[in-house]
């Protein structure tokens, strides 16, 4: 399955990603952003991508730029729940210099498409750290709603930060 847009494509994830997932996470600014704190290596990415790929309750997708083939990121729509027609989501791109281009956005905007016109969902929910402005404000330009938050849920770099509860309803979406 292939979801593109004008100037990038969504792909499934594959084995030859996992070098990009593991150089991402190991970025000192990307792993602040996301709350990682565990060290994987490209064997437990490589395991993660094989599990993630035969698990029927997600999608992930490789975030790539058409002009290129290039891979920026990628995002998974998980735990997909077709009796409540609800899922969650996450989005990471593959380093600081790839955000602020409208790269990640763009590939919301496709996420959004294929989860309430395809799939047929009525809400996508994400979770995002307080110190994560630029993060908080993408999704809030693109239709997400905070909900709620998990104050001093996060306890890292020697910081407490909040995990805010975001989401748009299909409702939204249109």
């Amino acid at each position: 399955m292939r979801l593109e847009s004008e100037r990038i494509f969504l792909r499934p994830l594959c084995e030859l990603d996992a070098t990009i997932i593991l150089e991402s996470t190991m970025d000192q600014e990307i792993r602040y952003m996301t709350g990682t704190k565990s060290i994987f290596s490209l064997d437990q990415i490589i395991k993660h991508i094989e599990h993630i790929n035969n698990d029927e309750s997600r999608y992930d997708f490789a975030i790539c730029l058409k002009e290129s083939d290039e891979m920026i990121g990628e995002l998974s729509i998980l735990d997909i729940d077709e009796d409540n027609k609800k899922a969650g989501f996450r989005i990471s791109m593959a380093a600081i210099s790839l955000t602020g281009k409208g790269d990640g956005t763009e590939a919301i905007k496709i996420v959004l498409q294929f989860v309430f016109e395809q799939l047929q969902l009525n809400r996508l929910q994400l979770e995002v750290f307080s110190h994560n402005t630029r993060g908080i404000r993408a999704y809030e330009k693109i239709g997400f709603v905070k909900e709620g938050v998990l104050r001093q849920s996060l306890y890292i770099d020697n910081t407490y930060s909040d995990e805010i509860i975001m989401a748009i309803l299909k409702s939204d979406y249109k």
